[in-house]
């Protein structure tokens, strides 16, 4: 990182930190910026589009029937832009096998991490219940988020106390760095300011919502808070940030689809706002990722709920159509299931948690994925199918 490409528009300063390297502490964000026409039309067109997932979801007394498919998606996505890869079958495996079937060795540990995304999605959710979303809400996400995996060793749930820097494109050497974050003393005092920013009451001389989650976002990933884990836990900010403002239900909405997708542009905007000050064009690819997101997600959450229609359809006849609607459910928020985890969902023995699974086969909704005989993992395919990446919609532009 060469301070010569800073401007004097850049919003920050430079103080020294190790090697005799510059580090950028960013300014306190600003509260009003001026946006020029296109960027207000950009944001009617994401406010909209967020307003259609919101009916959309709100349709749906438990909003997790269509949000844990697409969260399990995001997971996917969000870790694969770090380099983790799984696939959604390995997911859901692992999920369904976690806690009563012996495995051969450890989980595979890309799996894993991207299992803890989940985890970490849910634990935060919990917290915002009596928390707003404060540094200790995201410390306590990263600690989830870490904890078991390969980043264990970077102190899970807690912010760095060292210097790191972004890794440039010759090796990890700090004076290659493509970006020197502040030293721990400075970043501390950028965090309590984000923090203040982030719960600072919504009036009308504020910017709106979702440019406000635009400069978090930046503002997040140009402190870099933690040894390992920060484009994660900055993905998760955006849906925790809308859950807590009350715009959606439940965590609908992700763009990390749309950030890997455009993942040079996405970088390069990113540190365009940190050179130059650009603001701008940082907040109008954001937007588009919103109105991009928001449409794709309303997309899905719709083709969910008459995916399950046609299921309760399919299944509603005889004495055992409610435990069989009640097991359909389930698979909605986890699309797979053992005949002990279906007994004790159901309440019902061994046998009768077996013939309702079995009838789930007979319909082509649940499928046998291990070849055992015993210990046996079945899979929600058609939901399954959900999680896996999609081409970018291709709805009129805004």
């Amino acid at each position: 990182m060469d301070p010569k490409d800073f401007t004097e528009l850049a919003p920050g300063r430079f103080v020294p930190t190790i090697g005799g390297v510059q580090a950028f502490v960013p300014d306190p964000l600003p509260e009003n910026l001026e946006l020029r026409g296109s960027t207000v039309r950009l944001l009617a067109a994401a406010e909209n589009a967020l307003g259609r997932l919101a009916g959309t979801t709100a349709r749906e007394f438990n909003p997790f029937l269509v949000a844990s498919p697409l969260l399990r998606r995001e997971a996917i996505l969000s870790s694969r832009i770090e380099g983790t890869v799984t696939t959604p079958e390995q997911l859901v495996l692992l999920e369904a096998e976690g806690d009563e079937t012996p495995r051969r060795g450890r989980p595979d540990a890309d799996t894993q991490e991207v299992l803890n995304y989940v985890r970490a999605m849910h634990r935060g959710l919990e917290l915002l219940e009596s928390l707003p979303v404060s540094l200790r809400l995201i410390r306590e996400v990263h600690g989830v988020l870490l904890t078991g995996v390969r980043g264990e060793r970077e102190r899970p749930g807690e912010f760095r106390q060292s210097q790191s820097w972004i890794r440039g494109t010759l090796d990890d050497d700090i004076s290659n760095a493509r970006f020197v974050p502040p030293p721990p003393a400075e970043m501390t005092k950028a965090l309590h300011d984000l923090e203040s920013y982030m719960n600072r009451e919504q009036t009308p001389d504020r910017d709106p919502l979702l440019v406000q989650l635009a400069l978090i976002h930046y503002q997040f990933e140009a402190i870099h808070p933690f040894r390992d884990g920060n484009g994660r836990i900055g993905r998760l900010l955006i849906p925790l940030l809308l859950v807590s403002h009350r715009r959606l239900d439940g965590p609908f909405l992700y763009l990390s689809a749309f950030f890997e997708r455009n993942r040079d542009r996405y970088m390069d905007l990113l540190l365009r706002v940190s050179q130059l000050g650009d603001w701008v064009s940082w907040i109008d690819f954001f937007l588009r990722g919103v109105y991009e997101s928001a449409t794709e997600a309303n997309e899905q959450a719709l083709a969910l709920l008459d995916l399950r229609q046609r299921y309760h359809r399919r299944v509603q006849k005889g004495r055992s159509s409610a435990l069989l609607i009640h097991l359909i459910d389930e698979l909605f928020q986890r699309p797979s299931i053992t005949i002990n985890q279906a007994a004790a969902l159901l309440g019902v023995t061994g046998p009768a948690a077996r013939n309702n699974v079995h009838r789930l086969v007979s319909e082509g909704i649940l499928r046998e994925v291990t070849g055992r005989k015993r210990n046996q993992v079945f899979v929600a395919d058609e939901i399954l199918s959900f999680m896996y990446d999609a081409p970018a919609p291709r709805p009129a532009g805004p």
